[in-house]
């Protein structure tokens, strides 16, 4: 029987019509298996992966292969956002295997949850050398029963190797990493600049990633140090990446990744985290540059958000997918003769402009892109009309069949949209942006709380389920200090210390200074992994290695102070080696190596005042505190209001000015 009617994922519930007896993960599903003497087959996805959506049609629709799953293995189908941790294990257990990975992952256990076997994709019938899913079923089925034994010996040595694997080396000297940061700092810029695209923009070739980690990184290189080189190639990969596919040029919003080093055709999923992590990065760019065009997509993209990825509790879903009608990309692209019917005798420049082909630019379709030759080509007229001629398209395409939309809302993808629009406000001054922050602010920390496990980790269907990991706990507390300096209220400074001081109590082996990615009283498999790579989110550790600073001079805590320090000198000699892969441990390094400076806004214009400071200038390198009113409880307000008054304070070197009543007076010392 398929159990997973049941579940509340979108992704289980694609697979829950499927003849297989799918279970969800669970202690019943590997109970069951050790009863039945049964290895375990655990198949990972997530809903808008196109390769799953062809290996469910191929495989997991068919009745005959349904038979022999159900007769063999013990199913266990497992939505990788639910539980990234289960994720985490077997993917790094197939790239141990097989040198690579990718979903949907395909991999076989023993009832005691140790991989054996794994891979990604298998076609339903030997393609490419490539055996097919039955023949891998059949002779896993067979080794397991056959070499017991030796399924048992080969699985322990692989979780053992995994397990060394995954540990991470004794810490350095924090002292002599910061007194050479220049010199650190500027031969990591030279690094990423080395595997920079300097034609096309981002990093590396194809397939490309937005790396926004690294451009921030570059942005801030160029605000601290004044380099153009990093200013250049940050703005050249946003130039490139509005401009092409992986920006959809009708309706806002970003695709997940490009499979050709020009950013025209893009893997057409949008994710909800990428969508956020491009939000903050055109944001600092805008206030950099004043660039209208970076103004542009940040309004539309979460324009975008607002119209389809937002829950009436002010929630945001996670993701859209890439397919529709079973054909991926059909919902984006154009024929020629389709536009030429909507457009009439706008069609020709418009088909030049954006690079529309009789034959079509990608698969025999196109796909909508520009390049800076077409935006110098094309006169102001024609270039206002655009506007029109897009939500004539809109409307025309919002009759199509849309991509499925994955409802299911994750604490920490929200956490990092919720920081994005409070980004988006400050560089914009659009009070919109941060109303939208402050409502969706109150969802999460009212519908993720748990008396258990204090936050969950998703919510659907009006349950909220699974502790929170990890990145859940620390994006939630980068985003309440950002919210809260941008709102002056202090009641979400004291939620992100709450959350620290937690996650210090359950997130931490006895011999380590990094955290671990699930909490240690809901630890599900083997490996409790410390997540440090900055890759497609955020590390949970290099945000925590930022928060711990900030609230150490928030709180005047030198033990978070600390804390942060260690977890730099733990890993600096890896992300000075390998800054591609850890932007944003270079980020906090720079930031934390340049003097110390903190601003501290206090009195009933605090918020007007901070909003004026950032719409001026961004300032990677500075703590800013703002409350509106008194404060007993966190220290570094102490004694500073003044009735009917607003003071700026602001500390160089815990030297502190005489507090200021001038917004622009306090502009040239920051």
């Amino acid at each position: 029987m398929n159990l997973l009617k049941h579940e509340t994922s979108p992704y289980l519930l694609q697979h829950a019509g499927n003849p297989v007896h799918w279970m969800p993960w669970s202690k019943e599903a590997f109970v069951k298996a050790a009863e039945e003497n049964k290895p375990v087959l655990v198949s990972i996805g997530y809903s808008s992966c196109h390769w799953c959506h062809v290996m469910e049609h191929e495989s997991f629709e068919d009745q005959e292969t349904a038979d022999m799953m159900n007769r063999l293995f013990i199913n266990i189908k497992v939505d990788r956002e639910e539980y990234p941790d289960v994720d985490h294990m077997y993917m790094d257990a197939v790239q141990a295997m097989t040198g690579s990975g990718g979903w949907p992952l395909n991999v076989f256990l023993t009832p005691d949850k140790k991989p054996f076997y794994g891979g990604t994709y298998f076609p339903p019938v030997r393609l490419h050398g490539r055996a097919s899913w039955k023949e891998v079923l059949m002779n896993v089925s067979q080794y397991f029963t056959q070499n017991r034994d030796e399924v048992e010996m080969q699985s322990s040595k692989l979780t053992e190797h995994l397990k060394q694997s995954s540990r991470i080396g004794s810490p350095q000297n924090s002292e002599t990493s910061f007194e050479e940061a220049d010199v650190i700092c500027a031969a990591m810029k030279n690094k990423i600049l080395a595997n920079a695209d300097k034609e096309h923009g981002g990093f590396g070739s194809a397939p490309k990633f937005p790396a926004t980690f690294s451009i921030k990184y570059l942005l801030n290189h160029y605000v601290l140090e004044g380099d153009e080189a990093s200013l250049k190639q940050a703005l050249l990969s946003l130039d490139k990446m509005m401009m092409g596919g992986i920006y959809d040029q009708i309706g806002g919003g970003f695709a997940r990744y490009s499979t050709d080093k020009y950013w025209i055709a893009p893997h057409f999923e949008k994710m909800l985290y990428d969508n956020a992590l491009l939000i903050e990065v055109y944001s600092i760019a805008y206030t950099i540059t004043k660039n209208e065009s970076y103004r542009q997509v940040i309004d539309e993209t979460i324009e975008w958000l607002k119209r389809e990825m937002t829950s009436e509790e002010s929630g945001f879903y996670s993701a859209q997918d890439a397919d529709s009608e079973g054909e991926e990309g059909k919902y984006y692209t154009w024929s020629a003769a389709e536009l030429k019917d909507i457009l009439k005798k706008d069609f020709e420049w418009f088909s030049a402009f954006y690079h529309v082909s009789e034959k079509g630019n990608w698969e025999h379709t196109n796909i909508l892109y520009t390049t800076f030759e077409s935006q110098s080509a094309i006169p102001e007229y024609q270039r206002k009309k655009l506007k029109d001629i897009h939500r004539q398209l809109f409307d025309y395409r919002n009759l199509r069949i849309k991509p499925m939309t994955d409802d299911k809302m994750l604490l920490g993808w929200n956490a990092l949209m919720n920081k994005a629009l409070v980004q988006a406000y400050l560089s914009t001054e659009r009070p919109d942006y941060l109303i939208l922050a402050e409502k969706n602010m109150a969802f999460l920390l009212k519908r993720y709380n748990s008396n258990t496990h204090f936050y969950y980790h998703t919510f659907k269907q009006n349950e909220a389920k699974i502790p929170a990991y990890a990145d859940d706990l620390a994006y939630l507390a980068d985003a309440l200090i950002c919210i809260g300096n941008a709102t002056a209220e202090t009641t979400y400074l004291l939620k992100a210390k709450e959350i620290a001081d937690y996650m210090n109590s359950f997130f931490l082996s006895e011999e380590s200074i990094l955290f671990q990615f699930a909490n240690t009283h809901f630890v599900q498999v083997e490996i409790n992994k410390q997540e440090i790579y900055d890759g497609a989110t955020p590390s949970p550790n290099s945000v925590m290695c930022r928060v711990m600073n900030q609230l150490s001079y928030v709180f005047q805590d030198d033990s978070y102070r600390t804390k942060s320090h260690n977890m730099l000198s733990h890993l600096s000699g890896v992300f000075q080696k390998y800054p591609e892969s850890f932007g944003l441990w270079c980020t906090e390094f720079q930031n934390q190596s340049q003097p110390f400076k903190e601003v501290i806004i206090i009195g009933n214009d605090a918020m007007k005042y901070y909003l004026a400071l950032h719409t001026k200038k961004y300032h990677p390198a500075v703590i800013y505190i703002n409350t509106h009113k008194e404060e007993d409880l966190i220290a570094s307000l102490m004694g500073k209001y003044r009735d009917r008054e607003t003071l700026i304070n602001i500390c160089n070197e815990f030297n502190c000015l005489q507090p200021l009543r001038d917004v622009n007076m306090a502009f040239t010392e920051i």
